[in-house]
This record gives C-alpha cells, structure tokens and sequence, in this order.
C-alpha cells in the first residue's frame, strides 16, 4: 500500500530535505564596497532587511559597508534604516530591525588605501568573536568596474581573502563583466588569482525573478508545452527588455557601455539559453550551466550584420504626458556620443531543436513601456478549413512569459466569436503571480544575496557562458563602431525603423506588449 504522503516511485530516504521548506543561511556576514550607491540602498539594504524579517539570516549576522564617507557606524545604521523603511518589500519591524542594527558597521577610506583595509580586517575578525560570524564572510563589489582591480588586490593584500579554518571567502560581481572578450578574460584571471572558482558569484539579478525561474518550472514539470517547444511547432522567438525611462543620473556609467553591452550580453542571453537550452540531468549548478553553455556555443550570428542587427539612441519628445530631452541632452552626456541606446539582434540557434528558428532579442530606453518578456510565437496552422474572412483577424498563437512588472504567463490562441456566424479571433489564458498565490514574490537581490550565503551557485552564470557571451557579441559591437552615429527615434516610440525593417524582411513584426 503506498503511503499517501509520498509519491510512487520515491525514496524518502535519498530526499529526506524537503525543497519547500526555508533555507536558512548559516553563521556569516556581508561587506558591501560601494554602499553609498544606488545600488546598495535602493536593492541591497532592503533585500538584507527583506531575508532577515522571513527569519533567513542568522541571528549573528553582520552587515559592513565600506565607502569614502567619515561615518561612524550609528551614521550607517541611519542610513540602512532610511533605506530599509523607504524601500523593503516586507513589513518594517522595529523588534527585527533592532536585531539587524546590532551587526552593522562602517569602515571609512579609499580603496587605494592599505590602513583602511587594515581596519576592514580588524572589524570582521571582532565580528567572528562578537558576533560569532565564524569566519564566512562574503565581499560584494557594488563599484563600478573600473574599481574591480584595485579592491581585490586589497582583499588579496589585506588577507581578507584568505579563508581560515572552516570559514569560506566568497566574492559577489556585479556586472558589466568586461566590456569586450579579452577584458571578460583579463578580469577572470584577476578574480581567479584571488578567490576560487566555486567562491566566485557573478550577480546578473534577471535570474533572480521569481518568472525567470518559473521558466524551468513551465518547460520541465509539465507535459503540454515540452512537446511543441521545438523547430516543428516554433515559428520565432523575440525576448524584449523595454524600459520607459532614460539614463537619469548614470551618464558617467552609460555613456561608452551601451544598450547591447549592459543588457544583451548578459540579461538577454541568459533568457535565450534559458529558452532554448535542453533539459538538465538535474537543477544542481554544474547540470544547469553546461546546457546553458551548449545553447550559447550555438549561437550564430547573421552573414550581413547590416540586415540583422539594429540600433538607436533617443531623441527628445513625450513620455508620460511630459516632454523629455533626448540621451545627448542628458546631463554628463558627450554631446557627441555614439553610444547606443537601444539595440536589436537576430540570432539563430544551430541545434537539431531550433534550426531554422529566430530568436529575436531587443532593448531600449524611452520606449513606449517598461516591460521584459520571453514571447514564444507559434507557426501557424498548415491548413485552417475556414473561409478567409473568418480568421483574418486571426494572428499566430502565442506564449508569452511576462518577467516584469506584472509577473505571469499569457497564452494567445484562437477562438469562436459568440454570434451565429463564423468568425475566430484571438483571445488571451492568462495566469499572474499576483492572484495565484497568497505570498508576493521575493525580490530578485533576496534571492541572490541568499543564495551567495548558502553558496548555492545555478543562478550565477560562470566565466565560460560570460566568454561565450562576449563571443556572440563582440562582432557586433566591432560592426556598429565602424558603421558611425546610431539611428535616431522618438522617446515614447518603440525604437528606430531599421529595427522594424529588420522584422519586416523575414515577414514578421515585433510585438506592442
């Protein structure tokens, strides 16, 4: 007779953890360089509060920022406090956040500076007799890259890379890793002379969201979609990032970087060897990654990057119901900037699975929406025994993973218009994190900065798919440097019209989400 409580064919024996329950960090601590920035208030204060009030992080645990402020540590408890209460996702508890308050503390200097990471060394190695942090401290680079050398050098001076006892060291990159191929590779030897392989965390926070995950979920839990997810039934793929709003303040880390730099090499791609990859002998982080990898070894360019590769910057006009200047009027903009401000590509995916299918990836500011989704276009029915102006309104069925805002899945297919005539159109099945499920999503910094705690690496994508990905890349961005200045489109439209070409040649058309 089989016990209710287990399915057949289980052992409970060899899975006595069981997934649904909380994973909770062990003893550790976090030092963030760079905690001033946007970064660390806006994401990174509130996702620490945010794991701490879930009951995630151990009671010992420590925050450290490092930065060029001459604070002391109440200073620093007042600013995580003001970003904790203006930004987390959960309730603010003062019982909670007086717990947190106790492991925080500040390290003023420079990253040049040899006696302040001197002092960085004397505050985590008091942390491991306080607050009994045992040695598991993880640094997190919130700099920008040009910082990169100089603070591991510190770390690896310093001796606060070196792991001592039982204790781990692990280090958390954020991107952009490099800016082209042979940077990618001089920065990895940097990281790799300094930490390990398997101590090394490189955050790209798409994969942190809760719908990037649900992808593997949808492809490989359920027997509907797995069938058809191939050449046979997939006509294209386009997978979009679209942001509303231009560069703001960020014009010292934008200008020079570009759209296909700071999303498509990383963002993107990740979605497209999510999409397209094979399944995994398991979830663990070595089956995961190696299917990834295979997928991005395939990719191919187009032969004429001229017809399959599209780019722009935006002009002044509205967004919003207001006017908005365009990138070259932005403050700190060179107002002779060639630096793309969206970008598009046609890749093709040589595998027996996708031969012959476009995955078509774009991004852009001052779009007409914010929105990031994986659109799955199916091909259309060989044969519709219907009249002609039965189905003209008729399009191409459709899935489509909705990332951001408004997380969930939408199917499009056709369907009967009620009446006694003949007439199908299309209509959406749609499922929305939001009324399904009681708990809101976690954010995806919860989810990362948890995972480095617990040193579980799947999300983090490793050196050889960020080479792979500036392999893919590079060639492009060689081809547009030689091409001049960038076509220029309207705020609040959907980009320039090379990129509309682009679609228009193969008889496609991008979506308006």
């Amino acid at each position: 007779m089989t016990d209710a409580r287990t399915a057949p064919g289980t052992n409970p024996l060899r899975d006595s953890r069981d997934r649904r329950l909380p994973r909770i960090a062990g003893p550790c601590g976090l030092v963030i360089f760079g905690v001033t920035g946007d970064l660390a208030r806006k994401k990174l204060m509130p996702a620490v509060y945010d794991l701490s009030q879930r009951g995630l992080l151990p009671p010992g645990f420590s925050l450290v920022g490092f930065a060029r402020r001459d604070w002391a540590d109440q200073d620093f408890s007042q600013v995580v406090h003001d970003a904790v209460r203006a930004r987390s996702r959960t309730p603010f508890s003062e019982a909670v956040w007086e717990q947190l308050a106790e492991g925080l503390r500040f390290v003023p200097g420079e990253f040049d500076d040899d006696a302040a990471f001197a002092r960085l060394r004397t505050v985590v190695e008091d942390l491991d007799r306080q607050r009994g942090t045992g040695g598991n401290h993880a640094f997190y680079l919130s700099v920008p890259p040009r910082s990169f050398p100089v603070v591991l050098k510190q770390l690896h001076r310093s001796g606060l890379a070196s792991r001592e006892g039982t204790g781990w060291r692990r280090l958390v990159v954020e991107k952009p890793f490099g800016h082209d191929l042979a940077s990618a590779r001089e920065l990895d030897g940097l990281i790799g002379s300094v930490f390990p392989t398997e101590g090394v965390f490189r955050i790209d926070h798409y994969l942190g969201k809760e719908t990037v995950q649900n992808l593997l979920a949808l492809r490989f839990a359920n027997e509907l979609f797995e069938p058809v997810w191939n050449a046979h039934h997939v006509d294209h793929v386009q997978i979009t990032m679209a942001e509303d709003i231009g560069i703001g303040g960020r014009a010292g880390y934008y200008d020079g970087i570009g759209a296909a730099r700071d999303v498509i090499q990383n963002h993107l791609l990740q979605l497209l060897a999510l999409t397209a990859m094979e399944e995994p002998v398991s979830f663990d982080a070595d089956a995961l990654r190696a299917e990834k990898e295979k997928v991005l070894s395939a990719v191919r360019l187009p032969d004429d990057l001229a017809l399959g590769a599209a780019r722009g910057q935006y002009t002044a006009g509205w967004q919003g119901g207001r006017e908005v200047v365009g990138y070259l009027d932005e403050e700190g903009t060179d107002p002779g900037s060639t630096t793309e401000t969206y970008a598009a590509l046609r890749l093709n995916v040589e595998t027996r699975r996708w031969a012959g299918v476009p995955f078509y990836l774009r991004t852009g500011k001052r779009l007409g929406r914010r929105v990031t989704e994986i659109a799955v276009v199916f091909s259309r029915a060989p044969h519709l025994p219907f009249d002609h102006s039965a189905t003209k309104e008729l399009g191409q069925n459709a899935l489509v993973i909705r990332v951001q805002p408004d997380e969930g899945v939408t199917i499009r297919f056709g369907s009967k218009v009620p009446g006694t005539s003949l007439e199908v159109r299309d209509v959406t099945m749609d499922f929305g994190y939001g009324t399904s499920f009681t708990e809101s999503s976690p954010e995806a910094y919860e989810r990362l900065i948890l995972d480095v705690l617990l040193g579980d690496p799947p999300l983090f994508p490793r050196h050889e798919e960020v080479d792979l990905s500036w392999r893919i890349l590079d060639p492009v961005i060689d081809h547009w440097a030689r091409e001049g200045a960038p076509e220029p489109y309207s705020a609040g439209t959907w980009g320039p019209p090379s990129a509309d070409a682009m679609m228009a040649r193969d008889g496609r058309a991008w979506r308006r989400p």
